[in-house]
């Protein structure tokens, strides 16, 4: 098949569905290898780029999506439905961070994170369709997981988990409290004395304890 038509087949099947389109899609409908779908889309990517287009072409595992540059959504905020953008408080911010750097994480891993009970916000991130219940963890209760939804990744201009910044470092107290108002620099110099490398010890993120599963 020639480049530029099948170029504009994929064009218009991804601003027709206007949801993100699996690879698989894409090469049952053209008839074409993963690989010719692939090099295809990425010069795409590079047309739209070059030539100034309002359009981009996004990732979404292995999935790709028609959408709007970032740096014109000033310009379109005006004219959409303000209401069809998810309206995220500070605690449903804090819960997704938490579902996004935890994959499969449980309900009470969660509270246990934030320290509060988390089910109205869970209710909410589930309603906005920014995380979904992932299965069962093998431990006493059968607790219910969660993780992400394409969806995030959508909005969130991520293709994968791998894309997520990387946990800011910091320092704990003897208590193994995080010390807020002390986060640490990642080029900050190397402690080179023992003793004070115990007294300022660096950790990532907490990170939730699994329940002991279930034999």
């Amino acid at each position: 098949m020639e480049i530029n038509k099948a170029k504009g087949i994929i064009e218009a099947i991804l601003f027709a569905v206007g949801r993100e389109v699996k690879i698989k899609e894409l090469m049952s409908a053209l008839e074409l290898s993963s690989s010719e779908i692939i090099t295809i889309i990425e010069s795409m990517k590079q047309d739209y780029k070059e030539q100034n287009r309002g359009l981009q072409i996004i990732n979404v595992g292995e999935s790709y999506q028609l959408c709007t540059k970032q740096e014109y959504y000033e310009y379109l905020y005006s004219i959409l439905d303000k209401r069809s953008k998810p309206n995220l408080s500070q605690a449903a911010i804090e819960t997704l961070a938490i579902i996004a750097y935890n994959p499969q994480i449980t309900r009470a891993e969660i509270e246990s994170i934030r320290g509060v009970n988390s089910d109205g916000t869970i209710y909410k991130l589930l309603d906005y369709n920014l995380i979904e219940e992932t299965g069962k963890l093998d431990a006493p209760g059968k607790p219910g997981t969660y993780g992400v939804t394409s969806e995030f990744f959508r909005i969130f201009g991520f293709s994968n988990l791998d894309e997520l910044p990387e946990l800011p470092r910091y320092k704990l107290d003897e208590n193994k409290q995080i010390v807020i108002d002390d986060i640490i620099e990642e080029n900050s110099q190397q402690v080179s004395n023992e003793e004070t490398q115990e007294a300022n010890i660096e950790a990532e993120a907490p990170m939730p304890e699994r329940e002991t599963q279930a034999k």
